[in-house]
């Protein structure tokens, strides 16, 4: 066999296993809708070719049915080969949808789903498995802070921006900021962060250099640029997160004392602010001294102590929180 036919079945494999991953056991689903996922994934195939794909899968796994009565068809799986968990699993699985929803993207999501379905097919109400459901009534995650609603956000807005990171692709936004002002901007997407109950698009805007957090429920309108970019090697999300730039600071890393109150500082020395802590005992409390990343949140944490919380300074020169 000459080397273009080896290429033309090993590409005609590699369709057929993409395609076949993709049919759920909990449900149907129709040639146009693989279609779809296998694109998010950039794997661009007409929707007459997968039909086709689909006919030999049916004919050649047993597993799978088709649903002829209605047009289109639709297309599913008996059992799951390639994945095989109990009860346990299950619990896991649903625990990780709940938790990944908005931190992977779409397209991955979207390949999940049927996975994630499936785990939710094993925990029908049964004897067997009654003690892994009320598993996931037992456990949640807690807001530090005080709970908000989450705010409206449009899938397709999210569906885009997803997209456009994961192939570092510009894009074009439309969006009010907190004065109420309406801007668009072509922006460089670099990196996704779920605080809370919010989600921020960190990226920089054309032309400059320095990174900007966007909520994503303040965009209105969102096209992929059929340009790319090479993502910039000089920006770390992580380092982005501790430099507290979604706290509203600046990076600036200072030197904070304070004293507090028993009662209220305890935790502190279970939870401490940083490595580099200190700690006196005072008359009624403690003396803290941490080295810190100054920003607008660490103020409001203070604050929110009240007549708890006293001496409050910052490093050298830094004017004393009132």
């Amino acid at each position: 066999m000459d080397d273009t036919k080896v290429n033309r079945s090993q590409h005609y494999i590699q369709l057929v296993l993409e395609i076949y991953k993709r049919i759920p056991n909990s449900r149907k689903i129709t040639a146009k809708e693989i279609q779809q996922q296998l694109n998010e994934v950039g794997i661009v195939r007409s929707e007459r070719t997968i039909q086709r794909n689909l006919t030999d899968i049916a004919q050649f796994f047993d597993d799978v049915d088709v649903d002829t009565r209605d047009k289109p068809f639709g297309y599913s799986r008996r059992s799951q080969n390639l994945l095989s968990y109990g009860p346990q699993e299950a619990v896991l699985l649903s625990l990780a949808e709940n938790y990944l929803r908005y931190l992977l993207p779409v397209n991955l999501m979207k390949t999940l789903d049927s996975i994630f379905n499936d785990a939710k097919q094993h925990l029908f109400p049964t004897t067997s498995n009654l003690k892994e459901r009320q598993w996931l009534k037992k456990v949640r995650f807690v807001s530090e802070g005080v709970p908000f609603l989450p705010p409206n956000l449009d899938n397709e807005i999210f569906e885009k921006v997803s997209y456009a990171l994961f192939h570092n692709r510009y894009l074009s936004l439309c969006y009010t900021n907190t004065n109420l002002e309406r801007k668009t901007k072509e922006v460089m997407p670099l990196g996704l962060a779920q605080q809370g109950s919010r989600l921020y698009l960190v990226c920089r805007f054309h032309g400059h250099t320095n990174e900007r957090s966007l909520a994503l429920h303040r965009i209105q309108k969102a096209s992929i640029s059929t340009f790319d970019f090479a993502y910039p090697n000089n920006f770390n999300l992580e380092q982005y997160d501790l430099d507290g730039r979604f706290y509203f600071g600046e990076g600036e890393e200072i030197e904070l004392s304070f004293c507090i109150r028993q009662e209220s500082g305890y935790h502190l020395l279970e939870t401490p602010l940083s490595t580099k802590q200190s700690v006196k005992l005072i008359d009624g409390g403690y003396q803290f001294t941490a080295t810190v990343i100054d920003s607008l949140q660490l103020d409001r944490w203070l604050l929110g102590f009240g007549s708890d919380v006293w001496n409050i300074t910052k490093e050298a020169g830094s004017p004393k929180l009132s």
